[in-house]
């Protein structure tokens, strides 16, 4: 009796003592005698539920659930700002697009309205019923068949052009067509429904509008020329022009740097160079117009031609000693400081 308790202390404390100090941690896995039972009779510390490899397991698992929620949490906290930024932003895009009707098809429509507004602006009161005809391939059913037309008078036009389209919606559009007839400019605003690119109508009648004014460009000219590079190019524009003319593309070549430059293959009859426009620059490379008179094919009395004066704008480029043409295109007026 007085040597048992001892002899349990001793148990507890010497020889199990690791034992002890792996008690207070119960994930970590038994060693020695601590998987079998006390001297007491009772199991020993690490007997229960969290002994064992079992229960690190799920220690991990918890972890990397706790980890991802807090991944989760983050990512959705920078997201949501993110989110609600360009959702305002393409919310504004999409209500111009829906406005502006992006997906209305204004190609098919503007053909439309254009073949509209051949029969619509040429009436004649003897040819009334082959224009109503002609209409009701455009307008709606129970429409009037001359769409406002009384039927009396006259009216012819020599050319009808698209002008522009004025989106309402992805199925409304006013395409409107500018016309000439006899001297007078006029614009027509034709209201197209689509239903899709192949299924249209003129969903209203037409307007009248007045035609477009006369815009007053802004004076441009070039204050420093070069006029030694000016001399310089006449005699050098003066032989490319004849060939360009005639499209003689040997001697095209000659004066060309880069690509071919094709012709007017006999169109016009080269006359003159009359003006030559140089704005200072780099000594190799320049941009300069040119003003050249052609003669026209002869139509006046005694097979005469007249002529005419275009202005082209050509990209120089000097090499060694010579310039050559870079390319060629119509031209518009040159500004310079």
């Amino acid at each position: 009796m007085g040597h048992g308790r001892e002899t349990a202390v001793v148990e507890e404390t010497a020889p199990g003592g690791a034992a002890l100090g792996q008690a207070v941690d119960p994930w970590d896995p038994p060693r020695g005698r601590g998987r079998g039972k006390r001297s007491g009779g009772g199991s020993g510390p690490r007997g229960g539920r969290w002994g064992g490899s079992g229960g690190r397991w799920w220690v991990w698992v918890g972890r990397a659930v706790l980890w991802a929620l807090i991944i989760v949490i983050v990512v959705n906290g920078v997201r949501a700002p993110f989110e609600r930024f360009t959702a305002e932003d393409s919310g504004a895009s999409g209500t111009q697009r829906s406005e502006k009707g992006t997906r209305f098809p204004t190609s098919a429509a503007s053909a439309f309205a254009l073949q509209f507004a051949n029969v619509y602006l040429n009436y004649d009161q003897k040819d009334a019923p082959a224009r109503e005809e002609q209409l009701r391939a455009f307008l709606p059913e129970g429409a009037d068949g001359q769409f406002g037309w009384n039927g009396v008078g006259k009216m012819q036009v020599q050319s009808v052009n698209v002008a522009g389209v004025d989106v309402r919606d992805d199925h409304n559009g006013v395409v409107t067509v500018l016309a000439r007839s006899q001297d007078k400019w006029l614009r027509l605003a034709v209201p197209v429904y689509a239903a899709n690119a192949s299924s249209l109508v003129v969903s209203g009648r037409p307007a009248l509008l007045p035609p477009p004014a006369k815009a007053a460009p802004p004076q441009q000219g070039v204050r420093d020329r070069d006029s030694a590079l000016e001399s310089e190019l006449q005699p050098v524009l003066g032989t490319f022009f004849q060939a360009y003319a005639s499209s003689n593309q040997e001697s095209l070549a000659r004066f060309s740097d880069g690509a071919a430059i094709g012709g007017l293959a006999g169109a016009v009859t080269f006359f003159q160079v009359r003006e030559i426009v140089a704005p200072r620059g780099p000594a190799g490379e320049r941009t300069v117009t040119a003003t050249v008179a052609w003669q026209l094919p002869g139509t006046g009395p005694g097979g005469a031609g007249g002529e005419l004066e275009q202005t082209y704008e050509l990209a120089m480029v000097k090499k060694g000693a010579n310039w050559y043409v870079r390319s060629i295109r119509g031209a518009t007026p040159l500004s310079g400081s």
